[in-house]
């Protein structure tokens, strides 16, 4: 007999809270378009609508067949993720968003898991793709999902982000 699993559970909580967050990222990117708002790095950003519903995918279809049933540890880990993620959006109010968009005039958040890691998002993120899948037994998800992930972190978003940051940074105020 199978062991039961948590993965449609995992998968229905995912799914719903990334469509209550591009929700309130579309609000932002309206705020953040009104003032003048600029967006970096459009060019990758459908990848990121690929890797994370495939991650989604392979962790409900991965976990639906493991054997291995719930890893507490694991999911532990997911759990404390979730508060940490809402840490993350609530510290950048109306500046979080998926997209990498510099407001003239805005500040650079500091505050918050800000004063700990550069970035701590991306790495609440990681933990997600990694724990999420292990949690309900898919391995192949976590660690398919985490190196792409990382690839995509490391070569190509977080460079980007860089690079919009250090442009806002060095120019000169406007008015």
């Amino acid at each position: 007999m199978r062991a039961r699993t948590l993965a449609p559970w995992l998968f229905a909580f995912l799914v719903g809270q990334r469509l209550l967050e591009l929700r309130l990222a579309r609000a932002n990117e309206r705020w953040a378009r009104e003032r003048g708002a600029v967006e970096h790095g459009r060019e990758h950003y459908p990848l990121f609508f690929l890797l994370h519903p495939a991650w989604m995918l392979g962790l409900l279809w991965e976990g639906r067949r493991a054997r291995s049933g719930v890893n507490p540890a694991a999911l532990g880990l997911f759990v404390l993720a979730q508060p940490l993620r809402s840490w993350v959006i609530r510290t950048l109010g109306r500046y979080w968003n998926t997209r990498i968009l510099i407001v003239p005039g805005g500040e650079r958040v500091t505050g918050g898991p800000f004063r700990y890691v550069r970035h701590p998002n991306y790495a609440v993120v990681a933990l997600e793709i990694a724990a999420g899948p292990l949690a309900v037994g898919a391995w192949r998800t976590a660690l398919a999902g985490t190196l792409l992930n990382a690839a995509l972190l490391l070569l190509v978003r977080l460079p980007a982000e860089e690079r919009a940051l250090r442009a806002y940074q060095d120019s000169p105020p406007q008015g």
